[in-house]
């Protein structure tokens, strides 16, 4: 009697135990207000002009501020790369410069990106493609110079780029992350080697077709990588980002060096360097806010 006592409780316990987790998970789901693409390289070197590579990664601050701001936003992250893993910040951005000249806030922006679950099983751009953009309301690609290695000429990230353009839904790209516009062009990697040899009648020629072609945009400016191929990567670059943009067809304007400056288009928001990471959050945000909701965007399938 004991006995069948005890696996009646037992039961009764399991069954209120599941229904308690359900009705979290339900509830959890229930308060988010759509899922955003957060989008980072997979590369973790910069092949500089000389040959020498340049250890990198993504931009701390370009990544944390905004994620953090969505997800006090009630907006849930949803992290990809286009290997699918585990992905690095770039040494150089751990730096209390880029927090105000704080080391303590440094150090929460640390622990917060370390405690982000998710970003240790990133999906990959290809089975985010295979998935299909219906479920996710918005777009995030933060800085750091990796971007210049693989975001530009992805073929998965280019289709889900141009989806989202075609369904006008929230792009937001900060620092060197809008040079991953270009992967929407029909040829990405042609005009990315075009690009690389300087030759201007290819570059005109692959930049048809470019959906974000007349769009303002900003990104890292001339002044801002020279610096930072003195200071920082000791070696040139191939080609600047805003000449690259500018080349596509996009109207890069750019601020003076190291000041925020934020530049929203349609569906577009760019921002030009790690500084600009509060305005760029705030701008991102408010953007969602305003848009429809996953379910109220007609189906693109």
């Amino acid at each position: 009697m004991m006995f069948m006592l005890r696996g009646i409780a037992l039961t009764l316990l399991l069954v209120a135990t599941t229904l308690c987790g359900s009705s979290l998970q339900a509830k959890s789901q229930s308060q988010s207000k759509g899922r955003v693409l957060v989008v980072l390289s997979s590369a973790n070197e910069l092949t500089l002009r000389d040959g020498q590579k340049y250890p990198t990664g993504f931009y701390l601050n370009e990544f944390a501020v905004p994620v953090k701001a969505l997800v006090q936003a009630g907006y849930e992250p949803v992290f990809a790369d286009p290997k699918g893993d585990v992905v690095k910040w770039d040494a150089h951005s751990a730096s209390p410069r880029y927090f105000g000249g704080s080391e303590k806030a440094l150090q929460d922006t640390i622990q917060f990106v370390e405690g982000l679950d998710s970003l240790k099983h990133p999906r990959s751009l290809a089975s985010v493609n295979a998935e299909g953009i219906d479920g996710y309301i918005g777009i995030v690609i933060p800085g750091g110079h990796a971007p210049l290695e693989d975001l530009m000429t992805d073929p998965d990230l280019g289709k889900i780029l141009r989806t989202f353009h075609s369904a006008g839904k929230t792009t937001a790209l900060i620092c060197h992350g809008p040079v991953a516009l270009v992967s929407s062009l029909p040829d990405a990697n042609g005009f990315h080697d075009a690009l690389m040899t300087g030759n201007m009648n290819d570059i005109r020629q692959l930049a048809a077709g470019w959906p974000y072609a007349g769009y303002r945009m900003t990104v890292f400016s001339i002044p801002e990588e020279h610096f930072a191929e003195t200071h920082q990567l000791n070696g040139q670059v191939f080609f600047y980002p805003a000449t690259a943009l500018t080349d596509a067809g996009a109207t890069v304007e750019t601020a003076k060096a190291w000041t925020p400056n934020v530049v929203t288009d349609r569906e577009l928001i760019t921002a030009q360097q790690p500084f600009s990471d509060k305005e760029f959050s705030a701008a991102l945000i408010k953007a969602l806010d305003n848009q429809k909701k996953p379910q109220d965007v007609p189906s693109l399938k």
